[in-house]
């Protein structure tokens, strides 16, 4: 049987792949088309050419000189090498740089990168196999043992593997190509750490009968030792997930307080926060002597606070807001321009405080349409029908509706043990932070896999699920609030298209892949 399901995984996992190559190899000499994009190439190549973490080299200027004046008086003096920067965190840049090292830095190392990271974006799909068998309750009566969780898991990691966002990914130089695979592995290793703990404690009663035998010794340096090596490892990539998207510390302070509180594992709970701290501190340590004052991860929060809160901003990455602060080349006086703004804007009108929140809930959740209005509005794949257009969008907007509003079922279906408490935990550290800084629809990409194996639970529950957990009142609770969130879902879908309806329209006509609209 465990040969059986290694070899699904297997399977998932190369038709995933072929699916993520087909776009790849399409787009054999497709450059890169947002801003984010050349600040990556630009610190991978600054660090494959041996200059440090630097950005806008004497070489890159020409890149973005015709979108960016950049202001050079911000910075004591130019050094043709670049400007030293802490703006992105570092490690998606080292993994480009790893990819250019090896690969080379020529033309066609965009290519060479999106091929790596189209393997990077299949594994999500046989992780989330693996993470599903771990999650779901155990079968109903009648079912034979294990047959309802296994089609709920194959069913999830289908999903991942065939989900269009997910597929076109790749494409991109972007962090979440990265960010996707931490935090999905950092779950995992979260739940194998519990189980280590569990199998640790089903021996103890053993051990105390083979006390002084060879045996004992064996068993005690398993029960004491192997579950460790768990939470280190699960430090290890929330840190890495961290020096990603810095928005992962969230989800890794609430993960360690799972383990001290959820697992009863306080010892461990030091040791999981002490590999998140060792991971992350060298890097806060380079960015702090580099300005001379205690610095984080990243120096990107005072300019994505100016742009979510700025007076014309409704919560979301905006043009032309979005320029504002990136002509300044230090880090430091962007970071603190952006934070006196951003706190300016908040105390002249902090009654917009919470219509931009819940401004940002809709945009989280919205329809995953900007990529795709961006790149065909700015003619990067010339004009393409009506009819044809349409179904391209239903084709990319339809699966996360699907997702999201089954997986609010499958929540309400959900029976509260550890793991799925530190499920409860993943969503809470990863949308507060964006809720209260700024959000996009991919940003709600990194929970996809997750939400699948939600949505793949109702999906083989169905209606007799439903009425079972309908039998009690917290189950009632449980369904009605799934009922609420799938309207409000919808209302902000229909709201989205209506408040956009104007700029759709634009696309769908004649000259709709020469709108340019703006990111």
């Amino acid at each position: 049987m465990k040969r059986y399901f290694s070899n699904f995984a297997s399977r998932i996992f190369l038709i995933a792949l072929v699916l993520r190559l087909v776009p790849v190899l399409l787009s054999f000499n497709l450059g890169i088309g947002l801003d984010d994009m050349f600040q990556y190439d630009m610190l991978a190549r600054s660090l494959v050419a041996g200059n440090g973490y630097r950005w806008y080299a004497q070489e890159d200027l020409y890149l973005i000189e015709p979108v960016i004046h950049l202001d050079f008086s911000t910075i004591a003096e130019y050094d043709p090498r670049g400007v030293p920067t802490s703006f992105r965190p570092p490690l998606y840049p080292a993994f480009l740089a790893l990819i250019y090292f090896l690969a080379g830095t020529g033309a066609r190392r965009f290519f060479v990168a999106r091929l790596v990271q189209a393997f990077v974006g299949a594994a999500l799909a046989p992780l989330t196999y693996a993470l599903a068998k771990r999650l779901f309750p155990p079968s109903p009566a009648g079912e034979g043992p294990g047959v309802r969780a296994e089609k709920a898991a194959r069913l999830a990691a289908w999903v991942v593997a065939l989900y269009p966002m997910l597929v076109i990914y790749p494409l991109s130089l972007a962090t979440e190509n990265l960010f996707f695979l931490l935090i999905l592995c950092s779950v995992l290793a979260l739940l194998k750490a519990a189980d280590s703990i569990s199998n640790a404690n089903s021996q103890m009663p053993r051990m105390k009968k083979e006390k002084n035998s060879r045996n004992s010794l064996i068993r005690a340096i398993r029960v004491n030792v192997f579950p460790a090596r768990w939470f280190l490892l699960s430090g290890l990539l929330l840190g890495l997930a961290a020096l990603t998207r810095s928005v992962a510390l969230a989800f890794a302070g609430l993960a360690v307080l799972w383990v001290w509180f959820a697992l009863k594992q306080k010892k461990m709970a030091l040791v999981t926060f002490a590999m998140v701290a060792l991971t992350v501190l060298p890097w806060m340590a380079r960015n702090s002597l580099l300005y001379q004052r205690p610095t984080g991860i990243e120096t990107a929060l005072g300019y994505d606070l100016y742009v979510s809160y700025h007076p014309q901003s409704r919560g979301t990455f905006q043009y032309p807001q979005s320029l504002d602060l990136l002509p300044i080349l230090d880090d430091m006086q962007r970071e603190e321009t952006g934070l006196a703004k951003a706190r300016e804007f908040i105390l002249a009108d902090p009654g917009r405080v919470p219509y931009l929140m819940l401004n940002r809930f809709g945009f989280f959740f919205g329809l995953e349409r900007r990529a795709l209005a961006y790149f065909y509005s700015n003619n990067f794949f010339g004009y393409i029908p009506t009819p044809l257009l349409l179904a391209i969008a239903a084709l990319m907007l339809l699966p996360f509706a699907a997702v999201s509003t089954s997986a609010a079922f499958g929540l309400a279906l959900t029976r509260w043990r550890a793991s799925t408490r530190l499920l409860a935990l993943l969503f809470i550290g990863y949308i507060t932070p964006h809720i209260l800084i700024i959000a996009e629809d991919r940003f709600h990409l990194t929970l996809v896999p997750f939400l699948a194996i939600l949505a793949a639970s109702f999906w083989t529950g169905g209606l007799p699920a439903l009425r079972e957990r309908a039998r009690t009142r917290a189950g009632k609770i449980a369904l009605a609030l799934a009922v609420v969130a799938v309207l409000l879902l919808f209302a902000n879908w229909g709201l989205e298209l209506w408040r956009d309806a104007d700029k759709l329209m634009q696309l769908l006509g004649p000259d709709g892949n020469r709108t340019y609209f703006p990111y």
